[in-house]
Order: C-alpha cells, then structure tokens, then sequence
C-alpha cells in the first residue's frame, strides 16, 4: 500500500507539472474532474485502497515475484499488461481505448509517460523493499514520507477555497 501510494503520488505530481494536467482535465472534453476538484485532491487518500488491491494480487504471487533477479520486472510487465494495456474496458491508453475510443492514439500514448514508469518504478521499490527486510531505515523512511504525503493530502483538502 505504501510503494503504491508513494509512487503513485510522485508520478502523478510530475505528470501534473510537464504534461499540464491542469488545463487537459480543464477540457469538458476531456470528461474528468478539474484539478481544484476535492475529489481529485483527495485522489491520493484512496491510494493505500487501491495498494491494498495489488496486494492482495501479489501475495499469492510472492514465490515468483520476491527474491528473484528479475521479479521486479516480471511484477512490472504484470501491471503494464494486466493494467494498462489489456483492461477490460476502453480505458485510455488500452488496446481497447485504441480500438474503440475516437481519442487519436497518440493523445493516449501520452498517458503512458506517466503510467508505465509508475509501475516499473512502484514494482522495483517493492521488490527492494520486501527483498530487504533487514534494512529498517527505508521501513522509516518510506513510512515518514506516506504520512507527511497523505497529511499533505488532508491540508490541501482542508484550506482549499470552494
């Protein structure tokens, strides 16, 4: 819940800067919630549910994913297949998406700048985190930064103007 969360938070911050969410979710077009929404505001209070969701897919997979060379990658293919490309409705950036949306291609593509670092970079975090268990000062650090992120969540929600 914490790799997704954290990893979610930085990409999204990053994709909100140099691909100016602002003014793409700003479309009505664009069929999504503007940024001073406080539903997209709290979008990062939901994220450990969504983390506990890819949990519960990984811990069974825990034999092939944790203590392997690659097991990170192979975790990082799983999302990227299973998340991005093959969802099983017309989700943006989706082979589905592609087929069946009139958004040109390369507007979905764009997407993906966002999307597949974050599962590569969410997939080797958590791999180095449970292959290190040992190393109680990333436990800290990585848990220091979810709440100080999640409280941060919570301030901007609370002083924010209507």
């Amino acid at each position: 819940m914490v790799s997704h969360t954290l990893t979610y938070f930085i990409m999204g911050a990053l994709a909100a800067y140099f691909l100016n969410y602002a003014a793409a979710m700003a479309r009505p077009e664009a069929g999504m919630r503007p940024t001073t929404s406080a539903w997209v505001m709290a979008g990062p209070l939901f994220q450990p549910l969504r983390g506990l969701v890819f949990a519960l897919v990984f811990y069974p997979l825990r034999e092939s994913l944790f203590g392997k060379k690659y097991g990170w990658l192979l975790m990082g293919w799983m999302l990227i297949a299973l998340g991005i490309l093959s969802t099983f409705g017309p989700a943006s950036g989706s082979i589905e998406g592609m087929i069946y949306t009139p958004v040109p291609v390369v507007a979905q593509l764009r997407g993906w700048v966002e999307v597949v670092p974050q599962a590569l970079l969410l997939s080797a975090l958590l791999c180095y985190w449970v292959n290190h268990p040992g190393k109680k000062w990333l436990s800290w650090l990585l848990g220091s930064v979810f709440f100080i992120m999640m409280g941060l969540s919570i301030l901007g929600l609370m002083t924010r103007r209507r």
